[in-house]
């Protein structure tokens, strides 16, 4: 079977087989299909699409690539759940403690964060103490002994996937929707989750910028589940604006313990409710969306999710003085205010500026290789839709080192527009993708 003939037919626009989709996979994993053979295949994936069966086969050729984990020691129906990445994101911080908290084992493997967007794992290690890389049979015994654990990818996980978005990243090829789809959902299922919950960001801060793409995206990943017999579900939510106020490591962590004090955005709150009510009904804790946010509600009220952070952060380690007082957690030397330049209403907010801000303080990374202090970042003092005064302040820039000060004040100034009248509120969640079909909020 020859790489030759597989891009022709492609190219062509016929359908793979699942033999030459795993014959190409495994060909590019062992060295024996060369780069830019791959190269080839990935743009012609770009121009004529793939079925929704193509796409499966895809993704189950590059989760079986290399390692995958066994999570069939822990009791319970395991949901993981994954963002398409975004400004501000620390949902994770408080869902995975919170859905645990009702009943559901929450099994996380998360990343790092590159460029303008953060990673929990190093959010989580704004905790002192707190260890990210746990073995697989820590791992297994920490879920069955307190129901969550999160923590770094061991082992050889996806190889192929590896591979590929490296060259996708440097042939144009990145912005398919079937090699998107087939990426995240090759890592989900290496992961051994039973079900898996998206988050599908769209706006200015996330990867997909448009409604409809964002939509397409969801629907492929759940046909993807479909087809390999995992179940899926995916929210649409909005990435225009950051999520809540805090973008930076320690300054998102205090944020996601407020939330689960109650006293957190309101905007991080109900998008964990509305994950979080899809991870109970996934896992067969609740019997549908409207039981499962009324329990994730009283755990959110009664203290009970905080108290499973505070159990979290000690199993691996982590100083849970610093939950219980956040001031513990690491702090930038000085904090610096950016002010309105006029008065008027916030019309919007781009996310990415704001990200990027952030990241020229150092909280986050230019390269996998770069050090972030996880002590800066940016807190956001006024949101879309918020009155403001001549001199009012905007935002906060947490900083520790000058050098690129002046351009990270620019960038976060320029990331606001204010007008006269307030604009009408945008929609937080646009829509939900499940088995049973795509539903538009909005």
């Amino acid at each position: 079977m020859r790489a030759y003939d597989i891009i022709y037919r492609k190219r062509m626009g016929e359908e793979l087989t699942t033999e030459e989709i795993r014959a190409l996979v495994s060909g590019f994993v062992s060295g024996e299909v060369p780069d830019y053979q791959m190269a080839a295949w990935a743009m012609a994936v770009c121009i004529r699409g793939m079925t929704p069966r193509e796409t499966a086969d895809l993704t189950m050729a590059m989760a079986e690539s290399g390692d995958q984990i066994d999570l069939s020691a822990i009791a319970g129906r395991k949901v993981d759940k994954h963002s398409t990445g975004g400004v501000g994101d620390k949902v994770s911080l408080v869902l995975v403690p919170l859905v645990a908290a009702c009943g559901a084992p929450v099994a996380k493997m998360s990343g790092r964060g590159l460029g303008h967007t953060g990673g929990t794992l190093d959010k989580l290690e704004s905790i002192p103490g707190f260890r990210v890389e746990l073995s697989p049979e820590e791992f297994v015994a920490q879920v069955n002994r307190i129901g969550c654990a999160v923590a770094g990818q061991t082992g050889d996980l996806v190889p192929a996937d590896k591979k590929l978005y490296a060259l996708r990243d440097v042939t144009a090829t990145v912005d398919s929707i079937p090699l998107i789809a087939s990426s995240i959902m090759a890592k989900k299922i290496a992961g051994g989750a039973d079900a898996v919950v998206l988050d599908v960001k769209t706006g200015s801060g996330a990867f997909m910028k448009s409604l409809d793409e964002a939509f397409r995206l969801a629907e492929a990943m759940v046909a993807i589940g479909r087809q390999v017999g995992r179940e899926v579900a995916a929210l649409v939510s909005d990435m225009d604006q950051p999520l809540g106020h805090a973008v930076g490591n320690a300054l998102e962590v205090a944020e996601a313990i407020e939330t689960l004090r109650g006293f957190g955005p309101k905007d991080l709150e109900e998008i964990c409710l509305q994950l979080g009510a899809q991870m109970l009904r996934l896992a067969g804790v609740a019997a549908d969306g409207a039981e499962a946010r009324k329990m994730l509600l009283r755990a959110l009220r009664s203290g009970r999710g905080l108290s499973k952070l505070i159990e979290m952060v000690e199993a691996q380690g982590g100083d849970a003085g610093c939950i219980r007082q956040p001031v513990k957690l690491p702090r930038a030397q000085r904090v610096v205010p950016v002010t309105a330049p006029e008065g008027g209403y916030v019309q919007s907010i781009t996310a990415l500026e704001v990200g990027v801000a952030a990241q020229l303080l150092g909280a986050g990374r230019e390269t996998k290789e770069s050090p972030i202090d996880l002590s800066v970042g940016v807190v956001l003092r006024k949101k879309v839709g918020e009155p403001v005064a001549p001199g009012d302040v905007l935002a906060e820039l947490h900083v520790s080192d000058d050098r690129r000060l002046a351009e990270a004040q620019e960038r976060l100034l320029g990331a606001y527009r204010i007008g006269p009248g307030q604009p009408a509120p945008r929609p937080l969640v646009y829509g939900l993708v499940t088995d049973a079909g795509t539903e538009r909020w909005a």
